[in-house]
């Protein structure tokens, strides 16, 4: 059944994590719908205090406002920039050359959660903190164990809604090469200077399973709706938007729907001033197969793309958007 919404549907993720069977259903309902109509929800009741987002956002301002020299310093373009800073501009979507008006700033798993035993710890580089903010690696530490958490009960209520075991995504989320990306949209003093066809984030879809985001700090984040419409994604102070990404879209077979959004650039009159954004993109273990599921492929849906693993797609993303050589 086909939905044009006006605007994301707004959930509660407490129905899901500890309501009634009839509350748990109607999430899970409720969320499969939203998923192959626009790709969006907003979610209150995921575990993240407002503390805790405004520490983090305190924390991540204080960083951006340090003299480029200073930022350079945590700059690995040689890791593909996966840890640590990127730098004004480096980033572009996916067909274009002109760079994102942003930099960012790239949390990983914590390599002292990931036992010994487990291989996938050798494939990720160190998280890289910065020496001028101590409280920043135990704030943005907290954050990602806490965004995981609530993405995993997500995967759970998407597991359900294909009809699939509550637990299928759990091993392959496991330890999985989830990013915590602090953004910064920095202020344009001069608008004529920056490209005609620049803007904070050209219109995309997201490489991973699902993205969480916390609170952003200004208007400007837009969703395109099936019928080619742009509608604005407004989620209020306690809530999270969670979309769907192109992994899980891939794994679906276009059943769920990875929406291409953006960040506009704001009127002229405020090109100078900041925005800042943190989402927490939730990606599976490399080695996780994105071969469409077999009960979301029929004579009316067949097949459309060609089995891959979550690794690759990822290498091959990264080379398209300027991150990877």
């Amino acid at each position: 059944m086909e939905i044009l919404f006006d605007e994301i549907p707004s959930l509660d993720l407490a129905d899901f994590t500890a309501g009634t069977p009839a509350q748990k259903a109607a999430f899970v309902q409720k969320l499969g719908e939203a998923y192959q109509n626009i790709g969006f929800v907003a979610i209150k009741n995921h575990g993240l205090s407002q503390g805790l987002q405004d520490r983090l956002y305190g924390s991540i301002k204080d960083f951006f406002k340090l003299p480029d020299a200073i930022k350079e310093n945590y700059e690995k373009p040689e890791i593909g920039f996966q840890r640590g800073y990127t730098g004004k501009g480096k980033e572009h979507a996916k067909g274009r050359n002109t760079g994102d008006l942003k930099e960012f700033y790239h949390v990983g798993q914590e390599l002292s959660r990931i036992p010994d035993t487990d291989p996938i710890k050798s494939e990720y580089p160190p998280n890289i903190w910065p020496t001028e903010l101590p409280e920043f690696e135990n704030d943005a530490n907290e954050a990602y164990r806490t965004l995981e958490s609530a993405g995993k009960a997500m995967l759970q209520a998407i597991a359900l809604s294909l009809d699939l075991d509550e637990n299928f995504f759990e091993d392959k989320v496991a330890h999985g090469n989830s990013i915590l990306r602090q953004i910064h949209y920095f202020p344009i003093e001069n608008p004529d200077a920056v490209p005609s066809d620049a803007v904070r984030a050209a219109e995309h879809g997201d490489i991973n399973l699902i993205t969480l985001l916390m609170g952003a700090s200004a208007d400007g984040l837009q969703v395109k709706r099936k019928d080619g419409k742009w509608i604005p994604i407004t989620a209020l102070p306690d809530q999270l938007v969670v979309n769907v990404g192109d992994m899980l879209e891939r794994l679906t077979n276009k059943k769920l729907k990875s929406t291409i959004h953006r960040v506009v650039n704001p009127p002229r009159e405020k090109m100078n001033t900041s925005r800042y954004s943190i989402p927490f993109f939730m990606h599976p273990r490399s080695e996780m197969d994105l071969t469409c599921l077999e009960n979301c492929v029929d004579t009316s849906h067949p097949k459309q793309y060609e089995d891959i693993t979550a690794g690759e797609f990822l290498e091959e993303r990264l080379r398209e958007l300027g991150l990877r050589k």
